[in-house]
């Protein structure tokens, strides 16, 4: 009887430290180093199981055996909180660092950049080329998403061209995977609103401007002229004074607009003499939409240009513009512009 009870003493002490290396063993998986690549995502649907993530993790071959892993959830539950979503993992380096992150939510960011003074056109293609965003508005119109966006507020001339350049904010968007197209367009939306709205109230109330819409129009044309921060405030005043004085604008940027696919790098003189609703050396006035998705900073600049006397500028071969308050003034900018240009033609 002793002996049966010694024997049974010896098991019970045996299955212990047996359970008890188990469970060390399983606790030390948190431990295991775990491989990855490169920019290695790892995707998480909803409902993902201990034995199901297990099971991921040895078909990606990031771990070789992940056979601990639904054990280890039992035993540990604080790690058993797994969200869905899409992670960037090439930074984990063990299985206990890789879990931490599932169970915080913190899924991978991914980034689309929106250009000034690009139109809808060109970030339509972007948007497209966008990695893991889903596409939902590859077979709408531009109409189409401009209603969807509920643009209709910015008046009578927006909403009869529906024409969705200027009204979006440039600048780089992060997202989730997952995310749509339509929500991101619809932040760029709210931002430029909040944007234009900040600049009209901040404006200079005796600008030759009807609304918040005539605002941005210039502000894209302002936005197309020059790239430089410095310049923006003197040719936001050259359009400004020009509109005062009833002077049509005579832009170059609102031909090419007007052109469309047409244009090939070149404006001819017949080209500044078609008529087209955007060709401000025969329009009077502002045209009837942007031109292109202006910068905040084109857009402050209209609301609160420079006090010049200025009405022409024309480029000074070296990145910036040469400023006229006559018309003979401007004719001799533009004869040494054109010597410059020559100049560098010939490698002179």
């Amino acid at each position: 009887m002793k002996k049966i009870i010694v024997l049974f003493l010896v098991l019970v002490i045996f299955s212990a430290a047996g359970a008890f290396w188990g469970y060390h063993h399983i606790l030390q998986f948190t431990d295991q180093p775990i491989k990855t690549k490169n920019d290695q995502l790892l995707h998480l649907e909803r409902g993902t199981t201990g034995k199901k993530l297990a099971n991921l993790l040895e078909q990606q071959q990031i771990l070789e055996n992940a056979t601990l892993l639904p054990w280890l959830l039992k035993f540990q539950p604080h790690l058993n909180q797994i969200k869905a979503g899409v992670y960037r993992i090439d930074q984990v380096k063990t299985v206990g660092d890789l879990l931490n992150l599932l169970n915080s939510g913190k899924e991978a960011q991914f980034s689309v950049r929106f250009i000034e003074g690009e139109t809808f056109k060109t970030w339509r293609k972007t948007l497209q080329n966008a990695p893991h965003l889903q596409q939902t508005l590859q077979d709408k119109t531009d109409q189409e998403i401009f209603n969807l966006l509920n643009l209709a507020h910015y008046g009578k001339t927006a909403n009869l061209w529906k024409n969705l350049d200027g009204l979006l904010y440039p600048d780089t968007y992060s997202y989730t995977a997952n995310s749509t197209d339509l929500t991101l367009l619809k932040r760029a939306s709210e931002r430029m609103q909040k944007t234009l709205s900040q600049a009209w109230e901040q404006r200079n109330k005796n600008l030759p401007l009807a609304n918040p819409y005539e605002m941005l129009i210039l502000a894209s044309i302002v936005e197309k002229e020059t790239a430089l921060d410095s310049e923006r405030g003197k040719v936001a005043s050259v359009f400004i004074n020009r509109l005062n004085k009833k002077m049509r604008l005579q832009t170059d940027p609102t031909v090419i607009y007007g052109m469309g696919d047409n244009y090939q790098g070149n404006i001819s003189r017949k080209d500044l003499n078609e008529p087209t609703p955007y060709n401000t050396y025969i329009i009077n006035g502002l045209p009837p939409t942007p031109i292109a998705m202006p910068s905040e900073k084109s857009i402050f600049a209209v609301a609160n240009p420079e006090k010049t006397d200025y009405l022409y500028f024309v480029a000074d071969g070296s990145g910036g513009h040469k400023f006229s308050q006559t018309l003979s003034e401007h004719n001799r900018a533009v004869q040494d512009y054109l010597r410059w240009y020559r100049s560098q033609k010939n490698g002179k």
